[in-house]
């Protein structure tokens, strides 16, 4: 067999003569970014203007920026800054919990003659009323909230129910203030587009990735651009979602409807960096009535016309600067002639019902018939109001034939240009992951175990389908279920770590292999959607799946598990092609957005307030917290470092996050690395390692072939088979007998876009291989390691499981290793039911083969696993044991989105 080094077009005979050259000569590479051609929007293209509106020529440098702050005012230093950073931002502190923690830091101060009275200054001498001061003072990020008022128009009589006599107040901040502030921010100046753009690989086929990539953004500039007065504009589209959220179950009635906005200018991993991208802008009201007024048809079109119009009512300041350019200040320091639209609406199905004013289940964006919901012709602005005007005289026809609600009126339809059915964007989150997969697919298969076996017989195999979930292998950033599937609560990033596990879990658990494959061709469309780019492959690709799950969802019916598929949220799965083409990448649109800033904008600020009269508290909290994070972002632009306190927060860079298994890593593309701990757990010689004696006997050896490949490269293909390493004579091998150094981690940074990486793409996670974790138990992760060319079998890869990570000095020369154990592919193809491949450990003389490889052939974590079988595991069984007691595994291909992505590679 030859190996062949794409690289440098070397081949080889043997797969160690090329590990080792991939280890010596190349190592790995800086990751690739594809080449692409970029077409902007030839009218709306976002040309730099001065402060007045004139086009500056081509070429002109932006104005001088201001000049550096060398100050934290009105903190009186950086201390001040960050203990109000850590106080009102990370923790919630309440007032009264802040006035204590000033107390004791106060006492504390004069116990250590720092202070010589209580009055005497310090850290906000006034307590928390200071620092709340302090907080309103800071003069970036200001975007302060006004109320208007609410109520029914109609008649009114001393006989109406109370919700119509009620006044209800909306609290709002200017959606155009909310804007400008955003776009003054320095932080996003190579993090946003100016313009509409299409964008070709160099195959020549159309890429989408960030919202400004889609046709949406292209076809609105070629509108607005038919006013000749626009020519030259920037477009800036309003991405908007709403959805409400409860801060406590058990006191009541604490729930919230926030509205968030954030501009579709910018890219979508700032959208999803849970930072200041995302903007709490409204907080609505939330009508209620008794038992009665909610059965009451005239309520609940009331509920629909006071979210519409108060939604018209917050984004009205938008409405002039529609169709009239307004000069702004961008990130890149320069001023454009800046022209507003509103863009796709975040929501979850409920929402979305509101929102389009459609009857329930009904589709929002199409006329599909419910009792079905199948393909149907979609729905548009204009169309859905001539049919309303057609038949207002006949609102059953509207309700029945056409899923329109009567006496609801969008709040788009008050804007120029918006299309509620059009903006209503894809929701990874509650359509595929809370949707289609737990509510649907989870509880389907659970369904035909009951139906198909006795009480009994079912429970059995639903409690070892529990056993197995708690049984897979640990993996960086796997969530475990500790309990199985069985616990009430469930979260969104609970549905996304069961989705990684579910097949390998029901694999011969009891159910047909057909429900395996059609739960396996919805995942393989949920995870290509997840994709940050996209091309017209892999949207033919999402198609493909699409159509194959639709035909093995015919199993459930076939079963009678399901008498029809009339489920909105399924149905929405036909939508996504076009959502892609329009909007970009659905991961930059996801309400898993807005769920996420739920817990920032609204339940930790809830926390800190005294819950009397909470809404105005944390309507106060949330102007802090933009006052922060702006003066955060203007302080670390500026350069400010007066002090030799600790660096301003750097936000996901690794080296600040080393206790987390997976972190997102700031800055451009790296070439892949994996890096041993900084500190050794110990060094010792071999015969005194915390290793089994086997491996301690087998090491020195080991390590005398390996220095030997390291020094003494095997040839290339003129070389002879009989130069294996293995077969060299051992006493030609350099002898070692120095200390090893041996580590319980190892960190693998690489390019993975798909994941929620920083802003140039880059992961990076913890390799671990602890002989007690915790104390309790053994913990081995498992490894891909580069092994053959890329067309070969398992696309070149051969996974390891790593016993240790070693390293040890030879003539002065540092060499980082991994002892290993092979676990080879069985076959040449992954196993059809499930899609991934099956792996067993590499044996030789009955014990599990070991190898020593030097880390640069490692290229990331892997995970691994069991394949079950029909048996049932033991009620006590840990997943510390899955690597030694079973005798095959899969190489998960659902682990995380990169691998899946990667899959016909590894």
């Amino acid at each position: 067999m030859t190996f062949f080094c794409v690289t440098c077009s070397a081949t080889f005979t043997t797969r160690r003569a090329f590990r080792t050259h991939v280890a010596r000569e190349h190592k790995h590479p800086k990751p690739k970014v594809p080449s692409l051609r970029r077409q902007n929007h030839y009218i709306l293209n976002g040309r730099p203007c001065d402060e007045n509106g004139h086009y500056l020529p081509p070429g002109t440098p932006p104005p001088p920026p201001p000049p550096p702050i060398t100050n934290f005012e009105p903190f009186p230093d950086r201390p001040s800054f960050e203990f109000a950073e850590l106080t009102v931002e990370k923790m919630a502190t309440s007032r009264e919990d802040i006035d204590h923690l000033l107390r004791i830091i106060r006492a504390k101060n004069i116990m250590d003659g720092v202070e010589d009275s209580p009055d005497d200054s310090g850290l906000f001498p006034g307590l928390s009323a200071e620092l709340q001061r302090t907080l309103d003072a800071i003069p970036f990020g200001d975007i302060p909230w006004f109320s208007f008022k609410i109520r029914w128009s109609g008649p009114i009589t001393p006989t109406s129910p109370a919700w119509k006599r009620q006044t209800y107040v909306v609290h709002t901040r200017d959606p155009l203030a909310a804007f400008e502030n955003t776009l003054r921010n320095a932080e996003y100046k190579n993090k946003f587009d100016v313009c509409a753009y299409k964008e070709f690989t160099p195959g020549g086929k159309q890429r989408w990735c960030d919202f400004m990539s889609g046709l949406w953004a292209w076809k609105e500039s070629s509108k607005i651009a038919l006013d000749p007065s626009t020519r030259g504009a920037m477009l800036a589209t309003a991405i908007v979602g709403a959805d409400k959220t409860t801060v406590s179950v058990a006191s009541g009635d604490q729930e919230f409807h926030p509205v968030y906005v954030s501009l579709g200018n910018l890219h979508n991993d700032i959208r999803r960096g849970h930072g200041e991208a995302v903007i709490p802008l409204a907080f609505l009201a939330i009508p209620k009535g008794s038992n009665e007024d909610e059965n009451d048809p005239e309520f609940r079109i009331f509920k629909k016309q006071i979210y519409h119009r108060s939604l018209a009512h917050i984004f009205e300041p938008l409405r002039p600067w529609m169709t009239t350019p307004r000069v702004t200040l961008c990130p890149d320091g320069h001023f454009r002639r800046v022209i507003y639209s509103l863009g796709p609406f975040i929501a979850d199905y409920p929402e979305q019902v509101y929102l389009s004013g459609v009857v329930q289940g009904w589709c929002p964006k199409c006329f599909a018939a419910p009792d079905e919901l199948g393909e149907g012709a979609l729905r548009f602005r204009e169309l859905t109001q001539q049919i309303k005007d057609t038949y207002s005289h006949d609102p059953d026809v509207l309700w029945d034939a056409f899923g329109i609600a009567p006496g609801v009126k969008p709040f788009t339809d008050y804007f120029p240009r918006a299309d509620i059915h059009e903006a209503l964007s894809p929701d990874l989150l509650h359509q595929l992951i809370k949707g289609t997969f737990k509510d649907h697919l989870v509880e389907w298969v659970l369904d035909y175990i009951r139906m198909n076996n006795s009480a009994r017989e079912a429970n059995t195999i639903i409690d070892d389908l529990d056993r197995r979930l708690r049984s897979v292998p640990a993996f960086p950033g796997l969530r475990r279920f500790k309990q199985g599937r069985n616990f009430k609560q469930w979260t969104g990033d609970d549905s996304k770590a069961l989705m990684k596990i579910f097949i390998p879990a029901i694999a011969d658990v009891g159910v047909p292999g057909r429900v395996v494959e059609c739960v396996r061709s919805f995942m393989d469309f949920c995870y290509i959607a997840r994709r940050s780019t996209h091309d017209e492959d892999s949207l033919r690709l999402m198609e493909t799946h699409l159509r194959r799950f639709h035909e093995l969802r015919e199993v459930f019916r076939e079963e009678a598990i399901r008498a029809n598929f009339t489920l909105p949220r399924q149905h929405a799965l036909m939508h996504y092609v076009r959502g892609i083409r329009l909007f970009g990448s659905p991961n930059g649109l996801c309400s898993s957005i807005t769920e996420s800033k739920h817990i920032r904008a609204v339940k930790k600020p809830w926390r800190a307030t005294n819950k009397n009269n909470p809404l105005q508290q944390i309507l106060k909290i949330n102007c802090w917290l933009s006052k922060i994070a702006a003066a955060r972002s203007v302080w670390g632009l500026m350069g400010c470092s007066d002090t030799t306190s600790s660096r301003l927060p750097a936000g996901g860079d690794a080296e600040n996050r080393h206790f987390n298994d997976i972190a997102d890593v700031l800055g451009e593309p790296e070439p892949l690395s994996i890096e041993l701990a900084k500190k050794p757990a110990y060094s010792r010689p071999i015969s005194r390692l915390d290793l089994d004696a086997r491996l301690k006997t087998l090491l020195p050896n080991l390590i005398r072939r390996f220095l030997h490949e390291q020094l003494d490269p095997p040839a290339d293909s003129d070389s002879d088979s009989d130069n294996e390493p293995e077969d060299v004579d051992i006493e030609d091998c350099p002898r070692f007998h120095g200390h090893v150094a041996v580590y319980y981690s190892a960190r693998a940074l690489y390019y993975a876009p798909s994941e929620l990486s920083g802003p140039g793409g880059m992961h990076s996670e913890v390799i671990r291989s602890h002989p007690l974790w915790y104390g309790k138990y053994e913990h081995r992760d498992t490894v891909l390691v580069q092994d053959g060319p890329d067309d070969g079998v398992m696309g070149g890869m051969v996974v390891a499981r790593v016993l240790a990570f070693l390293s040890f000095s030879h003539n002065e020369i540092k060499y980082p290793c991994a002892l290993i154990q092979w676990l080879l592919p069985i076959g040449d193809a992954p196993d059809p039911t499930t899609g991934m491949w099956v792996l067993e450990p590499e044996v030789f003389d009955g014990e599990r083969a070991v190898g020593l490889i030097h880390t640069d052939c490692i290229v990331r974590a892997c995970h691994t696993p069991p394949v079950y079988g029909r048996g049932r595991l033991p009620a006590d069984f840990d997943f510390s044991y899955s690597h030694l007691a079973f005798k095959r595994f899969y190489l998960n291909k659902w682990a995380d989105y990169h691998v899946h992505e990667c899959y016909p590679l590894v």
